[in-house]
């Protein structure tokens, strides 16, 4: 009994160490976690974060909204999925922004269960510092699942304003749950590798865009939640984007990892990314021809970033790994050398970032394998994690070809405001000519007159004007 208790204090020590360790690394200057529509003034999610209520602060810049609450909450699920705010027209919230630069945006969605509202119904965008982040038309939100969509944006003002538009009147916006962070300043580099068949070169002003993460993957390992990662991030193992397995093998390492000032750092990406890997290694004389691929299905019409993590934590000597990468079957990187990159360092923390264009096909592909310099009786190709994000088009959307501008102005259009004002118009010129000639009819019953056949110039003048305005 006394060995049970001691294994469970060292247990609990160690998890509050680790625990210290991640709060101490990063502490942003702005930092808010947003339970929306609720009245509490602090909630604990499952990740031991504490969410403030909006109900209790000033960040909610509009009137007339809904606080909701699930008549039957999962009890499986987050607190912060138990309450939802509801917009019925457009809606913001407004954060002040100390620390001017990149920030992390994330968005929590779970339908609720409701008596009042037919989430049938929810149909809306999100907009946030001139991007249009969201629609609620591309994905399917079911009630048994929860949605977190990540972001990274700049914010070069002192107010962040995010706001939730529904499509139309009689439609509505939700949500669940907000965090702004402010990011590390090396989260995201201005300047990456462009690759596509016919080019390979550096491209720059990388941080003027939006940027939304689409896959977070942690090779060769397992599932890493927002607890164990000092920016709150959610890592999913690889295997179900792993194309094929054979000649490759899971390593994983008991050491330290060493990070060093101008490499990857644990922001970037923390310690359970780089102490494990899939590796290709050569077992006999000759090096291993195949490569390890991964397909992600994506969005065409959009450029994505692709950042590889690699640290070398499997190689037995320096000097010994090299190995290629490819995007979309293009090559990236040739005879690439960690040892050069990371000052003769073994497991020292390294990344890449490329940028590509998402085709027609629908799938990216990763891979790595052995190069013309890989040795026999080494490890030849390595990869320890994967960061894919969309980058937004040319109208400034991550989702759809509709810019910020239009979806406001789409839903003054259709909010169904300026058309019944027409109409109640109209209806009242019928019933005055009406009475109008009722009217003359009683005061000469027995005169008949002829009805003009040309309509007046000036009539005609004034029906054109009024086919011209925009509605």
């Amino acid at each position: 009994m006394a060995t049970l208790f001691s294994t469970l204090a060292l247990y609990f020590s160690f998890t509050l160490l680790c625990f210290h360790l991640i709060a101490a690394s990063f502490s942003p200057i702005d930092y808010y976690l947003i339970n929306c529509g609720s009245h509490e003034p602090k909630t604990v999610d499952s990740d031991h974060r504490y969410f403030t209520g909006d109900s209790t602060m000033s960040f909610l810049a509009s009137t007339g909204t809904i606080s909701l609450t699930d008549a039957s909450p999962s009890p499986k699920s987050s607190p912060i999925y138990h309450t939802a705010r509801v917009f019925t027209r457009p809606s913001k919230y407004k954060f002040l922004i100390k620390n001017p630069g990149t920030h992390l945006l994330r968005l929590h969605f779970r339908r609720l269960i409701s008596s009042s509202l037919d989430f049938n119904n929810a149909k809306f965008h999100v907009l946030a510092n001139g991007f249009v982040l969201f629609n609620s038309l591309s994905i399917e939100m079911g009630q048994d699942f929860e949605i977190v969509k990540d972001y990274v944006i700049g914010v070069d003002s002192d107010v962040l304003v995010i706001s939730f538009v529904p499509i139309d009147n009689s439609k509505f916006a939700f949500v669940n749950g907000i965090e702004v962070i402010s990011a590390p300043k090396d989260l995201i580099a201005d300047v990456a590798q462009y690759v596509r068949f016919d080019k390979n070169e550096q491209i720059h002003g990388l941080l003027k865009n939006g940027f939304e993460t689409v896959y977070r993957v942690n090779v060769g390992g397992w599932k890493i939640t927002p607890f164990n990662d000092s920016l709150w991030r959610t890592w999913v193992a690889d295997d179900e984007y792993l194309k094929s397995n054979d000649g490759s093998s899971k390593v994983h390492f008991g050491g330290r990892i060493n990070y060093q000032d101008g490499g990857a750092s644990r922001e970037v990406g923390p310690d359970n990314v780089y102490n494990s890997a899939r590796v290709i290694r050569s077992s006999g004389d000759s090096v291993s021809k195949l490569n390890m691929t991964w397909t992600f299905p994506v969005i065409g019409g959009y450029m994505y970033l692709v950042r590889m993590h690699f640290c070398d934590i499997a190689s037995v000597a320096r000097g010994m790994l090299f190995f290629n990468v490819y995007v979309n079957d293009n090559l990236a990187y040739e005879n690439l050398d960690l040892t050069s990159v990371t000052n003769g360092m073994l497991a020292s923390p390294f990344y890449a970032d490329v940028v590509v264009d998402g085709d027609s096909s629908g799938v990216l592909t990763l891979s790595v394998g052995p190069s013309n310099m890989s040795l026999p009786r080494a490890v030849d190709a390595i990869l320890n994690g994967v960061e894919i994000m969309k980058i937004n088009n040319s109208v400034g959307s991550l989702d759809g070809e509709i810019c910020a501008h239009s979806v406001l102005k789409s839903w003054k259009k259709g909010s169904g405001s300026l058309y019944p004002m027409l109409a109640a118009v109209f209806l009242l010129l019928i019933a005055f000519v009406i009475m109008h000639r009722r009217r003359a009819g009683a005061t000469d019953s027995g005169t008949w007159w002829r009805l003009p056949t040309e309509i007046p110039k000036v009539n005609m003048k004034y029906s054109n004007q009024l086919s011209s305005n925009k509605l």
